[in-house]
Order: C-alpha cells, then structure tokens, then sequence
C-alpha cells in the first residue's frame, strides 16, 4: 500500500496548530493540519492578545482583521473594593518598542478563522476536519501519522516532521508515553460573564482591571461584548457549588457591594488551573507546542501568547530546515529556548500576578512595589515588557 507523505503535519487546529501551518505555507512549506473535530472549536478559552504576539500576527496578514474584532486596552488599572483607583499603567510606555503598544481583548475563536482563511490562499496547505491522530511512530528519518476518520477507516500518513499542538490532553503526547500530569494549584478559577456594561456602573473603569484587597480580589476583563469578573476559589470548595446561582450572586455583592443587584449573570463556569513543562519539546521529529507543551495558570493571559510564539517558532526553524538553510541542530535549539523562555518567564511571571492574595501583609507589599513602578517611567516600561512577553517572543521580520 503506497502512503502519502507530507513534509510537516501539525496535529490540531486551534490557533497554535493553525498559526504553525501558516507560517510554513507562506514559507514554500507543504503542510497538513489534522483537526480531529468537525469544525473549528467556538469554546471560551484564551482571550488576551499581548503586543508581541500582535506583532507576530501582523507579519501573518491578520492582526489588523482581528483587531476589529477585538477591545483595545491601554490602560491596566489597580482598585480597591471601594472601587478607588490605587494604580495605573499606560502601555503608551510601549511606544517605539512594538507596533502595537496595547493589549487586546479577543476570543481565541476570533482568531482561528482568520487563520484558517489565509491558510486557504496557499495551495500546498490542507486542513482536515474530523481526523483523529491516535498513533505516532518514528520510521527513520519520517514519523507515521495514523489516524481515524468519521467513518471508523484507520490510514497513515507518513510526514517528514509533526508539530504538536493538540492541547492539554494531547493524543500525540499520550502515543509517545511522555509526561502529561500537570501540578494543580490550590485553587480554580471563577470566571463569571456579564453583559452589563460595568464600565458604566463603574466610571473609569479600564477593560483591564485587578480589585486588590484583604476582603475580596478578582480581576476584570472588557470584551467587545461582555465582561469577565474571575475569581479564585480554593480548591477544597466544590465547583459545583462554586457556579450555583445564589453563590455567585452572593460572591458579585462582596466583589461589587451596591452595584451587584444591577448586574446580570450571563453565564458562571470553573477552570482549572496548572502548570506544566514538557521536559523536552523536541522528541526525534516530533516537536511540541502551545497546551501540548506547557500550561500555567492563567494569570496575566500569557499561556496561549506563549504557544503562539512556540507556534512561529516551530514554523520558521522548519521552513529553513526544508530550504536547506539550517539542520537538526536548529530545532534542537528552538527546543530549548522555547522552554527556556517557558520556565524562566512565563511561568514565573504568570505566578506572580496572583502572588499574596490570600496575605493582607504580601498583598500590601505587591501593592506597594506596583506603586513604585507606576510612579517610575524606566520601571513601567519594563514591567510592561514582561508582561508582555516581549523580551522572549520571536522577534518580527517585518519593518513597520
């Protein structure tokens, strides 16, 4: 039986797998993705885009269609529970260091089918919906891809490389045996969606918002549509319980005292979370990405900025490794300081943003140290630089 061969297969298509294929399809590179849903995923999931990554997708053709569908922040804001403002934070620090100095508010699943649009334009590119990858084995110098479609009919695919990006319970992981069990925090996440404008109960109020204080901290997050009020809630109370109707109406009028009973629930859902390293992201010819790779918890929205990196990473290291312009040795590296730029950053980073808010004393302190940077023009633009990845992401090709 003659097996198709593909130079690179990716194995998944959400936006870490998408935006690989798309860089490997504007390289010259042929390049299939195996999505094993039938269509693009519509969940809530990621939301924030960081100015690195914007500037990345900016190269790819899609940043500006996605900023259209977006909420710009240029401001990060600390409050109080009395809702006074402790500190603010302009991006416009930013300016002359990226081409977009602000964050954007946007559903992962905005960007998907932007992605999923451009890939069309390349010829060599293909998409496959409802093909489940559920084996991989190393054959020399190519990897045989089996998978299952619709109807129940197993067929491999033999490709020169695979790119990983299958999510936290990656199917690709599992084949291979490597590690998959995350540590989990002492806590989860609350996300509660409304769509009350609170930036009109709340005058001022900026998209992007941390409450900090002894009785209650949340975060507050602007949407085009909606607004998302997160919480942390100890591990020990039940989730299920955690998402009754009268727990969070109960939570909303400690969070948001005289304004709750005007808020309307849109929706209230948990999520875990996590943190996760592959020990390597490089296995033979089998690279990994995104939640395949690496999770964290959440804080600072910089897990899936952090896969979309890995994402044009992955796709520029391959693309020159099919030109001829560089060996093994390069993915290797890529490896490597993908997981460099995870360990000692990302997750780091991502921790701190929630560091102390179960210690009045530690609270008080971070608090403090947000003061001294807002009040110090070199320190806030650092402290922007890091949160938003800019000092570990890809650097852009283009010339703005």
């Amino acid at each position: 039986m003659s097996v198709p061969h593909r130079p690179v297969v990716v194995v998944g298509a959400g936006p870490v797998g998408l935006t690989t294929a798309l860089v490997l399809a504007r390289g010259g590179v042929p390049v299939t993705v195996l999505e094993s849903a039938a269509q693009l995923s519509t969940a809530s999931r990621a939301s924030t885009f960081h100015p690195a990554t914007l500037d990345l997708l900016d190269e790819l053709g899609v940043a500006a269609r996605l900023r259209g569908l977006g909420r710009e922040v240029h401001e990060i804001q600390w409050r109080d529970l009395d809702q006074r403002v402790l500190h603010r934070i302009r991006y416009d620090a930013l300016v002359g260091r990226t081409a977009h100095p602000y964050r954007l508010h946007a559903e992962q699943s905005r960007l998907t089918p932007l992605l999923l649009a451009a890939l069309e334009a390349y010829p060599h590119a293909e998409v496959c919906f409802s093909s489940t990858v559920f084996d991989l084995r190393a054959r020399g110098d190519s990897v045989r891809v089996w998978t299952e479609g619709p109807t129940g009919l197993r067929t491999p695919l033999d490709a020169g490389y695979v790119v990983a990006a299958d999510g936290s319970r990656s199917r690709a992981r599992a084949a291979l045996g490597l590690p998959s069990r995350p540590t989990e925090y002492p806590w989860y996440a609350l996300r509660v969606v409304t769509r009350t404008p609170l930036d009109e109960l709340l005058p001022g109020l900026a998209p992007l918002t941390y409450v900090r204080d002894p009785r209650q901290s949340f975060s507050l997050l602007g949407m085009p549509d909606h607004w998302r009020l997160v919480f942390r809630v100890l591990a020990d109370v039940p989730r299920r319980r955690a998402v009754e109707r009268t727990e969070v109406r109960a939570l909303l009028e400690r969070a948001l005292p005289a304004r709750a009973e005007r808020i309307e629930i849109a929706d209230a859902h948990t999520y875990r979370l996590a943190a996760f390293a592959l020990p390597e992201f490089r296995q033979g010819r089998v690279l990994f990405a995104g939640d395949a790779a690496h999770l964290t918890s959440t804080a600072g929205g910089m897990n899936m900025n952090c896969g979309l990196h890995d994402a044009v990473a992955w796709g520029r290291a391959l693309t020159r490794v099919h030109r001829g312009d560089a060996g093994e040795r390069l993915l290797s590296s890529v490896a490597a300081e993908r997981r460099r730029a995870l360990t000692g950053k990302v997750i780091p980073r991502s921790e701190a943003r929630t560091a102390g808010l179960d210690d009045p004393v530690r609270l008080r302190h971070a608090m403090d140290d947000i003061g001294r940077v807002a009040d110090d023009p070199r320190r806030t633009a650092d402290y922007l630089v890091e949160a938003s990845l800019l000092d570990c992401a890809p650097r852009p090709q283009l010339t703005h």
